[in-house]
């Protein structure tokens, strides 16, 4: 690991002066990708810019119709939170299912959603409930936000501050855990609002992304049988180590369809 200065800034506005001066630096959450990618050399960024002091970004509140989500709230505290529980069961039950009880107690929504790992389980749910990623300079749109591998909207200097996400009708979530990591081989979230049905996928390709065909189908019968027939696309699909492309297709279409049966079977309070 090379030498780099270390900034843990008290306020919002300090932090993105000191990330606009250093464009190569690095913003610290619960550095769960940063700190290995450090010790393995792949980045050597010149300054690191801890967060963890940085007040009001923890927590969740609700809003009727939404609820806010602190970027520095941890993976655990968004799967045991009573109000994602009540509210966005699925969404809750996405967190429990990330990497294993230290990665769950450190890492945290704004890192996960940041760094936009093709593998991650965030992006399905953020993508799939069509959230707004809050930064500390404007609202981003979730179809707006994810653009490709580890790449986002963010412009330098700009720093997450919370993610708000509708309540939908009904959302379910299931993925395809790679054994040894328990990232996504394919992760698909879907959730019914009233003007329609989201389905997203994480793990598949290079980036999460979204499924027409199946949006529409569910929209005129929210139930698996309606999506059993569709196939994906292979062509834009990750072949790896882990699975090739046409299988990851396949379990697509089986994550669906268990989302869409967790979603039947756990309905939010209303």
């Amino acid at each position: 690991m090379k030498a780099f200065a270390y900034h843990q800034p008290g306020q919002i506005p300090e932090a993105a002066k000191l990330l606009a001066a250093e464009p190569d630096s690095k913003l610290v959450a619960g550095g769960m990708t940063l700190i290995p990618t450090l010790k393995q050399r792949l980045a050597s960024p010149p300054a690191l810019i801890d967060l963890s002091k940085l007040p009001g970004l923890k927590g969740c509140t609700d809003n009727d119709a939404t609820i806010t989500i602190g970027a520095m709230t941890t993976h655990a505290e968004v799967a045991k939170s009573s109000l994602v529980r009540a509210r966005i069961p699925a969404l809750a039950a996405l967190a429990s299912q990330i990497g294993d009880p230290s990665v769950r107690n450190r890492g945290t929504i704004c890192g996960s959603v940041a760094n936009n790992d093709p593998a991650a389980d965030y992006p399905a749910g953020v993508l799939g409930l069509a959230a707004t990623i809050i930064t500390n300079e404007r609202e981003i749109a979730a179809d707006n936000f994810f653009r490709g591998l580890f790449e986002t909207a963010l412009k330098p200097g700009e720093i997450i501050t919370a993610v708000r996400f509708p309540v939908p009708l009904l959302a379910g979530y299931a993925k395809f855990k790679a054994p040894a990591s328990r990232y996504a081989l394919v992760g698909v979230f879907v959730a019914k609002f009233r003007d329609g049905v989201r389905v997203a996928v994480t793990g598949a390709g290079p980036g999460v992304f979204r499924v027409p065909p199946m949006e529409h189908a569910l929209s005129q019968g929210f139930d698996p049988a309606s999506i059993a027939a569709i196939r994906i696309d292979t062509d834009n699909l990750t072949s790896d180590i882990h699975a090739e492309a046409d299988y990851r297709a396949h379990l697509v279409t089986v994550m669906a369809k268990r989302a869409v049966q967790a979603a039947l079977s756990e309905r939010p309070a209303s």
